[in-house]
């Protein structure tokens, strides 16, 4: 079997630009893969078309000897840009690989260590009252008990920062009040917090009410700062969504940086990645949720990953109903009681329509950094 062709379509999900990667071969047999939209989006393309040169001709099932041929072959480290490309080809070559032994992907990885993935759901709302509607509405349509949402009920880049803490407990004591005491709440301050000792003080503020977890509050750029925060703190941290490849996670697990990782498995690298940081996850006594505010193709990637890996914890997910995705995919997977279940098909489970994902429109997208009162900018 030979690599013969990758073909990139670049659409809309969500008010935001995606591409999924097409790879073919010469038996027939073709595979999907979604890329991060890390930006410039239009950037895929190229690459993908670059890297076709290196691995075309190749056998798509000997991921391994590929993953390590275009880490060796870029000119520099890959980065963020490149490496989001090479996640999408690596997600399509184990797609072709478990079609072509005619096997879901994770019984390729060792088999599933779990019947189920657990997920959890963004939320939002005006303040605590609106937030436990909504996880209760939530929770009876697809059963979901485990939800993420920001912290911040007041603008952290204009109120005084006590202020912006105390509003963070009293809302969350409000969603607690109107909750099961089983659901879990996990808060994201989206890298927003630049001096240490404030991402300390809004951890104790919802510290008594026993967060989930607690992510990335900071930029990931100084892992010292990451190992002393977690020393002080009292709720588990989590953070990895803008790290890349195995040597930047375990530098922060060697760190002792962090709780619980969150590497992305469009971005990291791929699965083949993934499963190496899950490795040195597990040797560091860390548990795995892999950030994934994507589509359902990337959904069905963690699936696999998730099913094989025994230090996960639970998988972010955004229900691809009702946005423009939902005609993209033939039956993707859908949460029942909270959790997707495994499916016994070769591959990694799912159709993509490729009808639907090229007649689809390519919308740029890009993130606006807040404005201060004194005019300068914040973190996004």
């Amino acid at each position: 079997m030979k690599i013969t062709a990758m073909k990139t379509f670049l659409g809309t999900f969500a008010n935001r630009s995606r591409a999924l990667v097409k790879v073919e071969t010469d038996e027939g047999l073709y595979g999907w893969g979604e890329a991060y939209s890390i930006g410039p989006d239009k950037s895929v393309e190229p690459i993908v078309d670059y890297i076709f040169e290196m691995i075309k001709g190749e056998d798509p099932r000997r991921i391994e000897y590929l993953m390590l041929k275009l880490f060796q072959q870029f000119r520099f480290p890959p980065g963020g840009v490149g490496l989001s490309a090479i996640s999408a080809i690596d997600h399509a070559l184990w797609d072709i690989s478990g079609k072509a032994a005619n096997l879901p992907v994770y019984m390729l990885l060792g088999g599933a260590v779990r019947d189920r993935i657990r997920v959890y759901h963004g939320i939002g709302g005006s303040d605590g009252v609106a937030v436990s509607d909504r996880a209760h509405q939530m929770h009876d349509d697809w059963g979901f008990t485990a939800f993420k949402l920001s912290p911040y009920w007041l603008n952290p880049e204009s109120e005084r920062w006590g202020r912006v803490c105390k509003a963070a407990a009293d809302n969350f004591e409000k969603i607690r009040a109107g909750t099961p005491e089983n659901w879990e709440f996990a808060f994201d301050p989206h890298a927003k917090i630049f001096e240490p000792i404030r991402a300390l003080q809004l951890s104790n503020a919802l510290a008594p009410l026993d967060p989930y977890f607690y992510e990335e509050p900071m930029r990931p750029e100084h892992i010292p700062q990451w190992a002393r925060l977690r020393e002080q703190m009292n709720v588990p941290l989590a953070t990895g969504e803008s790290l890349y490849s195995k040597f930047e996670f375990l530098n922060l697990m060697t760190a002792q940086g962090a709780d619980i990782i969150q590497p992305d498995i469009c971005v990291c690298g791929g699965l083949l990645e993934m499963r190496k940081i899950a490795a040195i996850a597990e040797a560091h006594y860390i548990t795995i949720a892999p950030h994934n505010p994507m589509g359902p193709l990337a959904t069905a990637v963690n699936v696999h990953f998730a099913a094989a890996t025994t230090n996960f914890k639970i998988l972010e997910y955004v229900n691809p109903l009702g946005t423009e995705w939902e005609g993209w995919v033939d039956d993707p997977y859908l949460p029942e009681d909270g959790y997707l279940t495994l499916r016994d098909r070769p591959g990694l489970g799912i159709e993509i329509n490729e009808d639907a994902v090229t007649d689809n429109a390519y919308m740029h997208w890009q993130r606006t950094c807040p404005v201060r009162p004194d005019g300068g900018t914040g973190y996004i």
